[in-house]
C-alpha cells in the first residue's frame, strides 16, 4: 500500500453551492481568518491530547481537529509534509499544530503555517508544564468566543534572536483571528502574555475585568484563565528565500501611492521635505523692546550735548499753590 497522499484534481463544480465554495477559496486582497488543523502523530501522550483540546476551544470555529493517528506525517523529514499539504488543500487551512510524543522529544508540539497550501515555516515546542482550562474554574466563562485578544511579548529574545522572532509571529498568526481596521475596546476581554526566559516560552492567558474607579478611565483587573503552558524551544524551520519573497509580495491594489519628498519613520509618522524661497531677514518686523527705546534716547541726547540721564523716571512736577 502506497504512503503517498491522494492527488487532488481540478473538478468543475456542477451546483451553485459548489461554485460558492470555490469562490470563497479564491485569493482575496484581505484574507479571512486562518483556520488551524489540529492532529496527532504516530504516538501521543495524554498531555498532548489535553493541550490540543484546549487549543481547539480557543480557536472555536476556526479549528479543524482530527482524532485519528497519522503515521506518515513527519514535517521535518523530506517528503513528510505531503500529507499536511493535502489536508490544507482539502479543508482550506493556513495553520496546523501536530502533537507527538517520543522518548527523544516528549510532549512535542509542532506549529506551522502554509502559503498557497505549501508548507511555509515551522516551530517545534516541548511542553514542560501544563495547566488546562478546567483547572481555572469559572474564569474562562468571562471570555466570549471570537473576541480578539491583547498580546504582550516580554523579553528581548523576541527582537534579537531569529528563532524567538519566528515563534512570536507564529503565535500571533495562530491566535489573532480576523484582521479588522478598528477594534472596540469593550470587546477586548482577555490578554495573552508570552514571556521569554532563557530557551523557554511561558504562555499565560488572563481575563480582563473593568471595575469602577471614580473616573472616566476604569480600573483594570486581570484574572488568570488558562491554559497555562511552559514551553521549551526545540527545532525551527525558516521559509526558503524564494517562497518568502513570493509570500511577502503585496498586491498592487493594496500598495500605497508614492508621494514625492515624503517618507515615514519607525513610528509610522509622516516625514517630508519642504522647499522654502530665500527670505530677507533684514525686513522682518521685530517687536521693539523698552530697553532698545531708552538706548536710542541716550544716544540722541549725547549727540545734542545734553547731560546723560541716570535712567530713572523723572519726578512728577508738584503744583505749587499760589498764596
Amino acid at each position: 500500500m502506497s504512503n503517498l497522499p491522494p492527488q487532488t484534481t481540478i473538478i468543475k463544480p456542477k451546483t451553485q453551492r459548489g461554485k460558492r465554495i470555490l469562490q470563497k477559496r479564491e485569493p482575496k486582497l484581505v484574507e479571512d481568518a486562518k483556520k488551524a488543523l489540529l492532529l496527532f502523530g504516530n504516538k501521543t501522550s495524554q498531555v498532548v491530547k489535553d493541550v490540543l483540546t484546549d487549543l481547539q476551544k480557543l480557536k472555536a470555529k476556526d479549528a479543524v481537529k482530527y482524532s485519528r493517528k497519522n503515521d506518515d506525517v513527519r514535517p521535518f523529514e523530506a517528503g513528510g509534509e505531503s500529507h499536511l499539504e493535502f489536508f490544507s488543500r482539502k479543508n482550506d487551512l493556513g495553520l496546523f499544530c501536530l502533537g507527538t510524543h517520543s522518548k527523544k522529544r516528549p510532549h512535542n508540539l509542532v506549529f506551522g503555517r502554509f502559503y498557497d497550501h505549501r508548507l511555509y515555516d515551522m516551530v517545534e515546542l516541548g511542553v514542560e508544564r501544563f495547566k488546562s482550562l478546567k483547572a481555572f474554574g469559572s474564569a474562562p466563562t468571562h471570555v466570549q468566543a471570537g473576541n480578539k485578544p491583547c498580546f504582550i511579548f516580554a523579553g528581548e529574545q523576541f527582537e534579537n534572536q531569529p528563532d524567538f522572532r519566528l515563534a512570536k509571529t507564529m503565535l500571533l498568526d495562530f491566535f489573532r483571528g480576523q484582521q479588522v481596521q478598528s477594534v472596540n475596546l469593550k470587546g477586548i476581554d482577555h490578554v495573552i502574555l508570552v514571556s521569554a526566559v532563557d530557551k523557554s516560552l511561558l504562555f499565560r492567558q488572563y481575563a480582563i475585568h473593568l471595575k469602577k474607579s471614580g473616573f472616566k478611565i476604569p480600573r483594570v483587573e486581570l484574572t488568570e484563565m488558562g491554559p497555562s503552558l511552559d514551553l521549551s524551544l526545540r527545532r525551527v524551520q525558516q521559509p526558503s528565500a524564494d517562497l518568502q519573497k513570493e509570500a511577502l509580495r503585496k498586491p498592487k491594489e493594496l500598495q500605497k501611492k508614492k508621494v514625492r519628498n515624503t517618507g515615514s519613520d519607525m513610528l509610522a509618522g509622516k516625514v517630508g521635505r519642504i522647499y522654502m524661497p530665500k527670505q530677507d531677514v533684514g525686513e522682518i518686523a521685530l517687536h521693539k523692546m523698552k530697553g532698545v527705546k531708552r538706548q536710542r534716547q541716550e544716544q540722541a541726547a549725547e549727540k545734542a550735548g545734553a547731560p546723560k540721564k541716570d535712567g530713572k523716571r523723572p519726578a512728577k512736577r508738584q503744583a505749587v499753590a499760589e498764596a
